[in-house]
């Protein structure tokens, strides 16, 4: 590292670039494989692990609440960071260690859950301190800070765009047949806390040296220490009184009552982060100590929280939607090499990195001439453009069959749409906040903007989980030994894998009976029953160890033999189990809406998007009325 870079910028700008890039390069490397994991490893449902990936992504943006509150009030920013990075660190661990043990489904299943709890809650201390430390390296009105924040966040795309290619490139690996090998995956696992380690032993080793002010004095230390943390006493800070605490806490009860017990069908966490997301901002708003300027400049930033909402709901789809498209349905042989479905996560990063001076030299272009759009209408472009990419993709699977694979084209035009869209939309959003808050509500409204990324991200999960699945796992029961007995006997034949998709195959029929735990019943027909190929290949694709099956007579569903490990004290037990494959699950619906494919799923986010778009455009000369001067 050097002192100065294009005349000004000091060295802890350069360490905060580098542990912040490692950081990203350790969250985006454990995303990029997240959802491939628990499908092919755990045999989770995609529907599943969509609301898992959701809850994770949406608790990491709801977390920083907790983290920034006491870093201003107890430890400062370097603590927090520093115990925000070996919460991460321990969270990455934890999950090579479910990799490692993936098939111990249970208790792989537990540690990965531990994991995402060390790293939801070490995001929380870490995300939200190390940003606000670029800032304090320098003095009061320096000029250098727009372009230090712009040194900083090149560093976030950087580690962003090596995440999936190194992460990804360890963990999914196929075999010669193309079907994925599920140990591969605790090495991007590792590979994402190693990096983790890195960011944090370079934050320890060099802080102290380098993250200091222009005078020499410590950045980020705790309140009561640090020598620029005097209250100023023209701006209060935001107060509550006992009685709207109470009724805050009964308004937020009776949401999470409403969502939990009604609305979304027992779902813990996603109760949980909306009614935070509708009590907060009411709680807000009610002040009496507003005017009326304040209180419409809150409404603004509300409503455009809402609309953001819907942005980031759907280009949050790249880690999960996206991800099993382009693992099943899009063709990713290049010159005979098969890039991992995870690297199209890179795309994202590359055009950001590409794009971003071209958008700020347009902007600057248009604002020389006074023609530079206001705030709104810029978000408006960027769901547009966000709707503009679920157009193109639909387009291109429009008609296919499930066993086709579309160019990838298709999906790579989708993320350079949707980089265009966020270009337009993501860098005007905290600095909205900033400039239409009141000083005493700056911190809240800005928990508030970042709640709005929290629901986004859940709601992203939940949409997710609409992916039209062509088969899917019901349940892995126990049975009784002649059952199992008569699978073993049932090897599919190895040169069957050899066949096309559009193929079908006549495998030995079954009648039987069963429940989530146990088969009920079973009788051997004599007779067989045709499965396609296309539909037996996602199995394999999802469990490399589907080698004995029989069918049910009716054709719907599929038995698999499965050994199934667990630990009981210090002994390892060994299960045989049967797993059943639902050959035709039940199409999903939204508002009313079949999903019956691709293109119906992917219509979904046009619908939404373009109707936000179109919405916001309509209502932004009112919105600039009420944002009263501020563009």
């Amino acid at each position: 590292m050097t002192e100065t870079v294009a005349k000004g910028h000091p060295k802890g700008l350069y360490l905060l670039y580098f542990t912040e890039m490692w950081e990203r390069f350790s969250y985006y490397g454990m995303r990029a494989i997240f959802t491939l994991y628990m499908v092919n490893a755990l045999l989770f449902d995609k529907a599943l692990a969509s609301k898992i990936y959701g809850s994770y992504t949406g608790l990491v943006y709801l977390t920083p609440l907790l983290g920034g509150y006491i870093a201003d009030r107890y430890w400062g920013n370097r603590k927090s960071i520093i115990f925000g990075g070996v919460l991460m660190a321990i969270g990455q661990f934890f999950m090579f260690a479910s990799g490692s043990m993936y098939t111990d489904t249970e208790t792989a299943k537990l540690v990965m859950y531990g994991g995402l709890g060390f790293l939801i809650f070490g995001n929380g201390f870490f995300k939200p301190n190390i940003s606000t430390m670029v800032g304090q390296l320098y003095k009061p009105n320096d000029s250098r800070v727009d372009s230090a924040f712009t040194i900083f966040y090149q560093g976030i795309n950087l580690g962003a765009l090596l995440a999936p290619l190194i992460c990804g490139g360890l963990g999914e690996q196929y075999d010669s047949m193309g079907i994925i090998i599920p140990y591969q995956f605790k090495y991007g696992f590792l590979a994402a806390a190693i990096g983790m380690v890195i960011s944090l032993v370079a934050f320890v080793w060099l802080k102290n040296k380098f993250i200091v002010t222009p005078e020499g004095e410590a950045v980020g230390l705790p309140p009561k220490m640090a020598y620029n943390r005097q209250e100023d006493a023209a701006t209060p800070s935001a107060k509550m009184s006992p009685i709207k605490i109470v009724f805050a806490v009964i308004g937020w009860i009776g949401l999470f009552s409403l969502f939990y017990f009604v609305l979304l069908d027992q779902d813990l966490i996603g109760a949980m982060i909306f009614s935070t997301c509708l009590v907060l901002p009411a709680v807000i708003i009610a002040d009496t100590s507003l005017t009326p300027v304040e209180r419409d400049r809150i409404l603004v930033i509300y409503i455009i929280a809402f609309f953001v909402i819907f942005f980031w709901s759907a280009f949050e789809q790249a880690g999960a939607s996206l991800t099993f498209f382009a693992q099943e349905q899009t063709n990713r042989d290049i010159f005979g090499w098969n890039m991992p479905a995870s690297f199209f996560q890179m795309f994202n990063a590359l055009f950001i990195v590409i794009l971003a001076p071209v958008a700020v030299s347009i902007w600057s272009f248009l604002a020389a001439r006074g023609k530079e759009p206001a705030s709104p209408v810029k978000q408006s472009m960027g769901l547009g453009f966000l709707a503009l990419g679920y157009l193109f993709i639909a387009w291109g699977v429009n008609g296919i069959q499930p066993w086709d694979k579309v160019s990838m084209m298709w999906l790579v035009g989708l993320y350079l749409i949707h980089t265009i869209g966020e270009l337009c939309l993501s860098p005007i959003g905290l600095s909205m906040v900033v400039k239409l808050a009141p000083v005493r509500f700056v911190s809240l409204l800005m928990g508030v903007w970042f709640m709005s990324t929290a629901t986004a991200n859940k709601f992203a999960g939940d949409l997710s989980a609409l992916y039209p699945e062509e088969v899917k796992i019901e349940t892995v029961a126990t049975a009784e030994p002649l059952v199992i007995e008569t699978l073993k006997e049932n090897k599919l034949d190895s040169s069957v894998w050899n066949l096309s998709a559009k193929d079908s195959l006549m495998i030995p029929s079954v009648k039987v009976d069963f429940n989530k735990e146990n088969i009920t019943s079973f009788e051997v027909t004599g007779q067989s029953a045709q499965i396609s190929m296309y539909s037996l290949k996602l199995i394999k694709t999802a469990n490399p160890k589907f080698e004995k099956a029989l069918i049910t007579e009716d054709g719907n569903f599929i038995l698999g033999f499965k050994t199934v490990e667990s630990k009981k004290g210090k002994e390892i037990v060994v299960e045989e189990k049967v797993e059943i494959w639902n050959l035709h699950p039940k199409k999903p619906k939204f508002l009313g809406m079949q999903i019956n494919d691709l293109y119906d799923f992917f219509m979904i986010f046009v619908y939404m998007a373009g109707a936000a778009a179109v919405i916001l455009f309509v209502i932004h000369k009112w919105l600039l009325k009420k944002m009263h001067g501020i563009r």
